[in-house]
């Protein structure tokens, strides 16, 4: 797979979008992990409500079994601290709900705002990667496998815009079709160009 073009400038270019491609994730990334960390702060209420509630929970169950040791009123004595204990630990599950539900919360926004920006470059970016790289790969297979340029200077002829296909030759088709080596050649070099790719080097007759 040929991710990068011939040109220095345009590979230059290339490198340096990935680049800035990778640095946006990262940033998005940890823009996402401090949007979750900042929400999460809104849990400590909840957690210390959920702490108190159990403390006391604990702290009333200690104070039942010390009652209920009683004589003859223990049992009498023992129920509301039995009841009181019962609503500490509901009021600590109260605590607990608050505190998975901030963490839901912050789960979803540091996902939502870290992930959207990433995915809207991606969607935009990837597919011009990919499609550079499909097709620069399988031209380079032909350049590597033939030196007739003769594919390329015809796709040229259906591709490139009339102005610059003119700066080659007043009549590049009728060139093409008697098989000017050096038209060929140009119109070849200018898809080329366009695909990332470096034409082969002449070959010179001694």
């Amino acid at each position: 797979m040929k991710l990068y073009a011939d040109s220095p400038t345009r590979r230059l270019r290339q490198m340096v979008g990935d680049a800035l491609l990778l640095a946006w994730v990262l940033i998005w990334i940890e823009i996402g992990k401090a949007v979750h960390d900042a929400t999460m702060e809104l849990a400590k209420p909840g957690l210390e409500i959920n702490e108190a509630g159990s403390g006391l929970a604990d702290k009333l169950r200690e104070a039942s079994s010390v009652v209920g040791d009683t004589p003859l009123v223990g049992d009498e004595l023992q129920s509301p601290f039995d009841g009181a204990g019962d609503a500490a630990d509901q009021i600590a599950g109260a605590g607990t709900s608050s505190v998975q539900a901030v963490e839901q919360l912050a789960d979803w926004l540091g996902w939502t705002v870290g992930a959207i920006p990433v995915l809207i470059l991606l969607v935009v970016y990837l597919p011009l990667r990919w499609r550079f790289a499909r097709t620069a790969t399988a031209g380079q297979r032909f350049v590597n496998a033939a030196e007739d340029l003769d594919l390329f200077a015809l796709r040229a002829l259906a591709r490139q815009p009339m102005h610059r296909l003119g700066q080659i030759s007043d009549d590049p088709a009728g060139a093409w079709r008697r098989g000017d080596p050096d038209v060929v050649r140009a119109l070849a070099v200018l898809e080329l160009k366009d695909v990332g790719l470096t034409p082969p080097p002449v070959k010179t007759t001694v």
